[in-house]
């Protein structure tokens, strides 16, 4: 009898028909911990799923993963629920993941820590960043769903405390997978509007209900925008991300319409009183002023104007004498010069003057005469010189000097022995 052989795909592939048959292994949760978690770039995710005894791969692909609202991290204990087959390829059994929550705690929880702490970190939540609400409010959008409580409250509260406020309504989806980016969409819309507030929320619900207000395409959008955002998200226990990154949270949607606009009665008795103040203040700054009138009006040159001009007429008569005397001052000291100019001899005897000079100058010049070394020379004498400085002395020369002696008719070049 010739035995029946079988090739190791066979193998492969008959285990993993006889798993996919395992009731229980077809839809099954696991608990455990995460560890060498990765995405590829294929978007599906690899990981291990480890107890203090075993482990098991596992997988989730890309069409699950993208249903996560955590991003799972080594460490982390959850619950996995999924299928195990045997990947034939490898020969391997692994699990493949549908679904990931973490034990004991959601994964909407997980990931509402998760995005909170990122988007802290990143300075979306820093107070510098947030825009004041407008007091006296003319124009205020609304982005909410069309229909539901959350819009009737707004809107009524609005128009019951400030009815001259206008209110745009920007309809837009609030639950479900695709009311984030609607949401994002029509706060992009409301911010072409040149509005003065705009108001992004809706009623109460389960945080699955809320969840969109807790995306991160949302709070960026509400970071992004222009206009100042109050959130106004459930009820005044449920806090989202919107709230944290908005310029303001409202605890419900009418506490959002309460802080979006003031009390028109109280805006009335607002001006009324600052118009009895004003009012006030000029009647009282009349009555100043009217005091100070009459106090100038009762004032001695007021009364007797004439006199600013008998004081001025008398310091023009002083100012008058003063110039006058001076003048004669000036003129009579300029006479006595010109007299005295005129009296000295120079002027009288000019030609005596001029003799008395050219006698000076001709002794003058003999002295330089007597002074002039040539004609010591014409008497006789000799002049010694060592590169033209004259030798006053013996002490002045030495063996080897070369001399030269000028006489009255020529130099003799000599040398010293």
């Amino acid at each position: 009898m010739q035995e029946e052989y079988c090739t190791v795909s066979q193998v492969n592939a008959y285990i993993n028909r006889k798993l996919k048959r395992a009731a229980k292994l077809k839809n099954i949760y696991i608990k455990g911990e995460i560890s060498n978690f990765k995405t590829y770039p294929s978007g599906h995710s690899y990981f291990t799923l480890k107890d203090e005894k075993s482990q098991i791969p596992a997988v989730m692909f890309k069409t699950y993963k993208r249903f996560l609202k955590f991003e799972p991290q080594n460490g982390m204990k959850v619950i996995v629920k999924g299928k195990i087959e045997v990947y034939e390829k490898d020969g391997k059994y692994q699990l493949y993941a549908s679904r990931i929550t973490e034990d004991g705690i959601g994964a909407l929880h997980i990931a509402f820590e998760q995005l909170k702490k990122k988007l802290d970190k990143e300075g979306l939540f820093d107070d510098t960043h947030k825009k004041e609400i407008p007091k006296y409010p003319k124009r205020i959008g609304v982005v909410t769903a069309q229909t539901g409580a959350a819009i009737r409250d707004i809107i009524k509260t609005i128009k019951r405390r400030y009815p001259i406020c206008e209110v745009l309504v920007f309809s837009t989806l609030v639950q479900g997978d695709q009311a984030a980016p609607n949401i994002v969409r029509q706060i992009k819309h409301a911010d072409s509007f040149n509005l003065d507030t705009l108001i992004v929320g809706r009623g109460g619900g389960s945080i699955e209900d809320l969840w969109p207000f807790n995306e991160e395409i949302v709070a960026r959008a509400i970071y992004e925008c222009e206009t100042p955002v109050i959130s106004a998200v459930g009820h005044e226990i449920d806090w989202t991300i919107s709230d944290y990154v908005a310029d303001m949270r409202a605890h419900t949607p009418t506490d959002a319409g309460m802080i979006a606009v003031p009390e028109l009665n109280e805006v009335k008795y607002r001006v009324s009183q600052l118009s009895a103040n004003l009012n006030k203040n000029i009647n009282d700054r009349i009555t100043q002023n009217r005091t100070k009138l009459e106090n100038i009006s009762q004032k001695q040159i007021f009364k007797h104007p004439e006199n600013i001009y008998e004081m001025q007429r008398m310091t023009l008569d002083k100012l008058v004498d003063k110039l006058g005397f001076s003048s004669k001052n000036i003129i009579s000291e300029n006479r006595n010069k010109l007299f005295r100019l005129e009296n000295r001899n120079v002027l009288k005897n000019p030609e005596e003057i001029t003799k008395m000079k050219k006698e000076k100058f001709a002794k003058n010049i003999a002295k330089l005469e007597v002074l002039n070394p040539l004609l010591t020379l014409k008497r006789g004498y000799t002049i010694a010189k060592i590169d033209e400085k004259v030798i006053s002395s013996v002490k002045d020369v030495k063996s080897g000097d070369k001399l030269d002696v000028e006489f009255d008719d020529g130099t003799i070049n000599t040398k010293v022995i």
